[in-house]
C-alpha cells in the first residue's frame, strides 16, 4: 500500500476533503508536505479535527516511527475506543509503553495520540492493507455522524 493508494482510498469515500499544506499557504512548516481527511461534503475544510493523516516525517517526540527513512509515511485514524482494544488489548487511557522502534507494516497506538483513540500504521503493506481501510473507513462514518448531527441532518 503505496501513500497515493492510502490517499486515493480516503478520498474516495463520499464528502471527504483532503489537505495537504505547503510552503505559503499560512500552516505550520511542521505539517507542509502531510495530508489531513476531513468529512466536509461542501468541500471546505472545516474547523474539525481531522479523522485521519497522513505524516510523512517525524513529529517532536514521535521518533520512534523512523519517517525520516526514504519513502515512510505513516496513516494515522481516529480509531475510536472499541477499535482500539480490538487492535491494541488496552484501553486508550492505559498506558503503553512507546519505547524502542515501531514495527512497519503493523497496527500500534499512535505514539502521541493514543490515549485519545487514534490508531497509526507505518508503511502498511499486506499485513495491514484491510486494517488500515477498515479502520478509515470506520473514522470516516464516525466523522459523517459527527457533522449530520451538528447539521441536524437526517441519516440515510
Amino acid at each position: 500500500m503505496t501513500l497515493d493508494d492510502v490517499v486515493e482510498f480516503v478520498t474516495g469515500l463520499d464528502g471527504v476533503v483532503a489537505q495537504t499544506p505547503h510552503e505559503g499557504d499560512g500552516t505550520p512548516e511542521l505539517a507542509w508536505g502531510d495530508t489531513f481527511f476531513y468529512y466536509s461534503p461542501d468541500g471546505t475544510i472545516p474547523a474539525a479535527q481531522p479523522f485521519a493523516t497522513i505524516v510523512t516525517k517525524n513529529y517532536p517526540g514521535e521518533e520512534q516511527s523512523r519517517l525520516d527513512r526514504p519513502g515512510a509515511f505513516r496513516v494515522n485514524v481516529a480509531a475510536g475506543r472499541e477499535l482500539f482494544v480490538q487492535y491494541t488489548g488496552h484501553a486508550p487511557r492505559d498506558p503503553l509503553s512507546t519505547d524502542g522502534e515501531t514495527p512497519d507494516d503493523t497496527v500500534i497506538a499512535h505514539p502521541t495520540y493514543g490515549s485519545l483513540g487514534w490508531l497509526a500504521v507505518t508503511n502498511p503493506g499486506l499485513a495491514t492493507d484491510s486494517d488500515v481501510r477498515l479502520l478509515v473507513r470506520s473514522a470516516w462514518e464516525a466523522a459523517r455522524r459527527r457533522f449530520e448531527r451538528r447539521q441536524g441532518t437526517p441519516r440515510t
